[in-house]
């Protein structure tokens, strides 16, 4: 049994991609934190396997607190937490903490959805146009409510991951956002391929509003937080929570904690759930429970089968695996998140950091799937080696110093640089400036396009990443300059 990658979050990434296109560009222009106190809520084989694993792992991964819980059958059969809520400080997390699980609130959206799917509000295949207004007439409202729930709408990842103007937690902040994502042209023809877009699942939120004449947060609050006794989570709304736990973004090789802790209206039924590790373990259980309650037990199998034949991958808001592993993961500024599901078994898992990961050092990936796969008794051999994400990053931080070595070194060997003459000596002072600039434009406009990602919205995850990227970038093209500077200013 094998869980696939995830790219999803609250603001989503393609950060594999990227790293993988920054690394080349780097051979072009070149042309951790003690583990804190175990904190266990109940005792057993797995809390046991989980808390050797943490011994070794949670160093590595260097965030601050971690929760997880375990649901087997009617049974929540482990559950427990380490570490503190905020770096520095004295709280600690413990399972019923709450946390920002970013992209699998998308599960929420869609039961939501579904709901009303049950209830005659919605067709699943009717378009959005007809639902919301602003769609009608519109290339978007063609689409319809089946194609956005399972990403084939033809909306790309940085369509999704496009900067949001406005106050994001304003009561209307989400109504607005649909309104202006009307306008908005699919970038591929619907229905056709699939491509995970945050774009989908706003306008779902949109739909719910309308259809259901409540808020986003008021009918999820009450048609699934409460009947489903999630009593430790609520829905963004805009307000800071002393109760949540704190989100850290990466440091170089360590972590520092969010300045803004207010939560995100806007963005709410893409990744806007905050919910504690208990209390996801009931909605797995519910999920799974082959029971009508918050949905019927038809709809849930509905939701947890292929959506179309452009998505053979992808439920209407799970993950699906060749062997029957239902999951999605969540990547939100500060926060990461696992929920893990075997249905024929009654089994799920779940597992949330307050860190996002770094490029190859204080990564989360292998600890939220290893204490998952623990959890539920299936095998996981790790990430491996990672050493290529961190020779990136360390030869990103090296690079602007070279530049500025090289710029010494240029004005130490003026008198020589200034004697260039000829096709080669014109070459030899040129060309520097052309492979720099090309560098920069492949940083500051290719490698977000490929990643599906604009760097100020990388920026809220990985700080240092894109702070390296970006003084590489600028420092090549500054020392090619000043070479021509010194070359053509001193002159006879």
């Amino acid at each position: 049994m094998t869980i696939g990658p995830g790219c999803n979050g609250g603001r989503d990434l393609r950060l594999d991609r990227l790293v993988s296109v920054a690394l080349a560009l780097l051979l072009l222009a070149g042309s951790a934190l003690a583990a804190p106190a175990w904190a266990d809520s109940s005792d057993g084989s797995i809390n046991a396997s989980i808390a050797a694993f943490l011994d070794d792992e949670l160093a590595a991964s260097g965030v601050p607190g971690l929760a997880y819980a375990v649901v087997d059958g009617e049974e929540i059969s482990a559950a427990g937490a380490r570490g503190v809520a905020t770096m520095g400080e004295a709280r600690k997390v413990t399972p019923d903490t709450p946390f920002l699980i970013g992209s699998i609130s998308k599960s929420f959206t869609a039961l939501a959805v579904m709901r009303l799917v049950e209830e005659g509000k919605v067709d699943l295949d009717a378009e959005i146009g007809q639902y919301l207004d602003a769609f009608s007439g519109q290339p978007a409202g063609v689409v319809t409510i089946r194609q956005l729930l399972s990403h084939t709408s033809g909306f790309s990842t940085m369509q999704g991951n496009e900067p949001i103007a406005g106050d994001l937690g304003a009561p209307d902040a989400l109504a607005r956002r649909v309104d202006q994502l009307a306008s908005m042209v699919p970038a591929n023809p619907p229905g056709q391929a699939w491509e995970y877009s945050n774009v989908n699942y706003q306008i779902l939120g949109g739909l719910i509003e309308v259809v259901s004449g409540q808020s986003y947060q008021d009918y999820v609050t009450a048609s699934i937080l409460e009947p489903v006794g999630m009593n430790d989570s609520f829905v963004a709304d805009g307000e800071v929570h002393e109760a949540m736990a704190t989100g850290h973004t990466s440091w170089f090789t360590t972590k520092r904690a969010l300045a803004d802790r207010a939560t995100d209206r806007a963005t709410a039924p893409q990744g806007g759930i905050v919910a504690s590790a208990t209390d996801l373990a009931r909605y797995m259980r519910m999920m799974m429970n082959g029971e009508d309650d918050v949905l019927s037990a038809a709809g849930k199998a509905q939701m947890m089968r292929p959506a179309s034949t452009a998505s053979p991958s992808y439920r209407l808001g799970w993950f699906l695996e060749p062997d029957g592993g239902v999951w999605h993961t969540g990547a939100s500024p500060g926060f990461e998140s696992l929920a893990w599901m075997l249905p024929a078994q009654g089994k799920g898992a779940v597992v949330l950091v307050n860190a996002v990961s770094g490029v190859g050092f204080a990564e989360t990936t292998e600890l939220r799937t290893g204490v998952a796969a623990r959890g539920l008794g299936v095998e996981y051999d790790g990430e491996g080696s990672r050493w290529t994400q961190q020779a990136l990053l360390i030869g990103l931080i090296l690079l602007p110093i070279a530049y500025l070595l090289a710029m010494a070194w240029a004005w130490s060997h003026r008198t020589a640089i200034r004697a260039k003459s000829g096709i080669g000596g014109l070459f030899s002072l040129w060309f520097p400036l052309v492979t720099t600039l090309a560098a920069a434009w492949v940083i500051l406009a290719l490698v977000p396009g490929l990643s599906g990602s604009p760097l100020g919205n990388l920026y809220q995850f990985q700080p240092d990443f894109v702070l390296t990227l970006i003084a590489t970038a600028v420092m090549g093209v500054v020392w090619a300059v000043f070479r021509l500077v010194v070359a053509y200013t001193g002159r006879a």
